[in-house]
């Protein structure tokens, strides 16, 4: 059997066709993945299922042959599994119980402990692994730290998750503890990810962007950096995606400065920049705007082809700069795949 064509990307190897998935691909643009929630009840019970969850993580892959498949999850399960609250309000988004003093981060669990409660989620990757086609490659996921940690302190998501940053400032000790903490967990979570059957694992850091000088390399390159190095000291060879979300010029040495395999890129930067200084270090992932998936067209096709143009002298994953949105048009999905593909 040929090797996956993901796989031969994140080993630098340049492809004449890159291949493709996209961020968030199982979602509401779906009609399948709307009927298969609705059967759940809710959000986090489609999570905690691993029958429908793997259903629904399996569902773009029938419909549209994408080269990957992504754990249909959430972030924020493994705050969940330490110990904090978490629910989700009907159009509002995710809520957790905050933690922001010292006592409330020493009633969480242990990073060891977080297994019995994410147990389900490695019950769904051990389906995929069975179900999958032998040529689509299976991708687990974590929440970086300063993201996960941002929510938590929050309890919710906010523009500029203002109050992270104002917890860092006024107590930055109990901030960095919380920050360890998850960085700890998020091993241990990825670790079991991938003896449940990950091929490839992807941290998303979608506040990245939002710290500034020294606290980018603090709280964005050091956690990737330690829990990249742990896990490849854990499982030699596992290739590793980082996604710091809006890094603009910090995309720039991001893989050699964490070890990561492949930088993902939203669509903030320009491909022709991030060839010449992003993809020199290794494979790149990205990056076509998101909003194209719901407009279509010509534009679609041009960018697409644009993007696959500006990345052909190095290795690359075609994908999105974010998630694809509720609104985006599976049509265009197709149209997608024919002009990167084509």
């Amino acid at each position: 059997m040929a090797e996956k064509t993901i796989l031969k990307a994140l080993r630098g190897e340049v492809q004449a066709v890159p291949p493709i998935w996209l961020m968030r691909q199982a979602g509401r643009y779906l009609p399948e993945y709307r009927a298969t929630r609705a059967q759940a009840g809710d959000f986090l019970k489609l999570c905690y299922n691993p029958e429908l969850a793997a259903e629904v993580t399996l569902q773009p892959i029938r419909r549209f042959g994408f080269d990957a498949a992504i754990l249909f999850a959430d972030i924020l399960l493994l705050p969940q599994a330490l110990g904090v609250d978490l629910w989700f309000e009907t159009g509002e988004g995710p809520r957790l119980t905050p933690v922001t003093t010292p006592q409330g981060l020493a009633q969480l669990r242990a990073p060891g402990d977080v297994h019995e409660t994410l147990a389900p989620i490695y019950e769904t990757l051990k389906i995929l692994k069975r179900e999958l086609p032998s040529e689509t490659t299976l991708i687990g996921f974590a929440g970086a730290p300063w993201t996960v940690a941002s929510y938590v302190i929050a309890g919710r998501g906010t523009p500029g998750q203002e109050p992270a940053h104002a917890l860092k400032a006024q107590d930055r000790a109990t901030f960095a503890a919380l920050v360890d903490l998850i960085t700890e967990a998020t091993v241990e979570y990825l670790s079991a990810q991938v003896l449940a059957g990950a091929e490839v694992v992807k941290l998303f850091d979608s506040w990245a962007g939002t710290l500034q000088g020294a606290d980018f390399d603090d709280f964005a390159v050091a956690p990737a950096r330690k829990i990249i190095a742990a896990l490849k000291e854990r499982h030699p060879g596992l290739p590793i995606i980082a996604f710091p979300r809006e890094a603009g010029a910090r995309y720039k040495g991001f893989a050699r400065a964490t070890g990561a395999d492949g930088v993902a890129l939203d669509n903030s930067v320009s491909a022709d920049w991030a060839a010449a200084e992003v993809q020199v270090d290794g494979c790149v992932q990205g990056n076509l705007d998101p909003k194209l998936m719901v407009e279509g067209g010509a534009r679609l096709v041009s960018e697409a082809k644009r993007i696959v143009r500006a990345f052909s002298g190095g290795a690359h994953i075609f994908n999105l700069g974010h998630g694809i949105t509720p609104d985006a048009d599976p049509d265009n999905v197709h149209r997608l795949i024919e002009a990167v593909r084509g």
